[in-house]
């Protein structure tokens, strides 16, 4: 028991350059406290004192801001950094060496008994605001973007962003990069493709179906000129303006005043 304690301890040092010393991590951070008197709770609810365990389980929830069931299960050297607003439930699973942040759910989306929320394996990290629902697995390494919403299994040592939640990395390699054709099209028009792979959403996605589309509409166009010319030398068709930083100046100038509050 004290070796986990001290364990508990020992990783907000590994995980946290902040903790200065064992006084101050002991009556600092409550993520470390909610984490040992979780152990506590879960120990009384495999008892069966079930009621017992709940009612301590409310007295850490006021005391901490960490809402951790009781009937949860959490491996060892578990971290939750800052912690307010945490929520981890009943049929939450959790490997060793998981570091979670504030705000994060380990939820549920149903209302039948049995497992209904996530497994977490060993090393996983959950950024600030993400929200992890349902009984699937989050494999070993992978690593779960702020705010991100995640409904589905996860696979090792992946990255996952967005809304709902995308595989952007697996094992440090870019999923489904842009092609080059792409790039150049997202350039021209003063679009980072790049933001799009490292943190999707829905406006970013609309962004990039339109860039695609207009492509193709280019070529079917350039093709059905093509072909006119073949039929009759003397068709002239009308050159498309090009696209310039000029165009875009107003929409910039928009941004940035909206981002300011102006």
């Amino acid at each position: 028991m004290f070796r986990g304690v001290k364990e508990d301890i020992q990783s907000v040092f590994d995980r946290d350059p902040a903790a200065r010393n064992w006084l101050e991590v002991l009556l600092n951070y409550p993520g470390l406290h909610a984490v040992l008197m979780h152990r506590m709770n879960h120990k009384l609810w495999l008892w069966n004192l079930k009621t017992l365990a709940r009612w301590l389980s409310q007295f850490s929830r006021w005391l901490t801001g960490i809402e951790i069931h009781p009937g949860a299960t959490i491996g060892r050297r578990f971290f939750i950094d800052h912690g307010m607003g945490v929520v981890i439930g009943e049929t939450a699973e959790i490997g060793d060496d998981v570091t979670i942040y504030q705000g994060v759910t380990l939820g549920g989306t149903s209302w039948k008994k049995g497992k209904r929320h996530p497994t977490l394996e060993d090393g996983v990290i959950v950024g600030a605001g993400a929200k992890v629902l349902g009984p699937f697995t989050v494999g070993r390494n992978a690593r779960i973007g702020s705010n991100a919403v995640v409904t589905k299994e996860v696979p090792e040592a992946a990255t996952v962003v967005g809304i709902p939640g995308r595989i952007v990395k697996q094992r440090g390699e870019k999923v489904l990069p842009f092609s080059d054709e792409q790039k150049a099209i997202a350039e021209k028009m003063g679009f980072d493709a790049y933001g799009v792979s490292q943190m999707p959403d829905p406006t970013a996605h609309a962004i990039k179906a339109l860039m695609e589309h207009i492509h193709a509409q280019d070529e079917r166009m350039n093709s059905m000129c093509k072909a006119l010319r073949r039929l009759d030398a003397s068709y002239q068709g009308k050159e498309i303006p090009e696209l310039c930083d000029e165009d875009f100046e107003s929409i910039e100038e928009s941004d940035r005043s909206a981002n300011s509050g102006g």
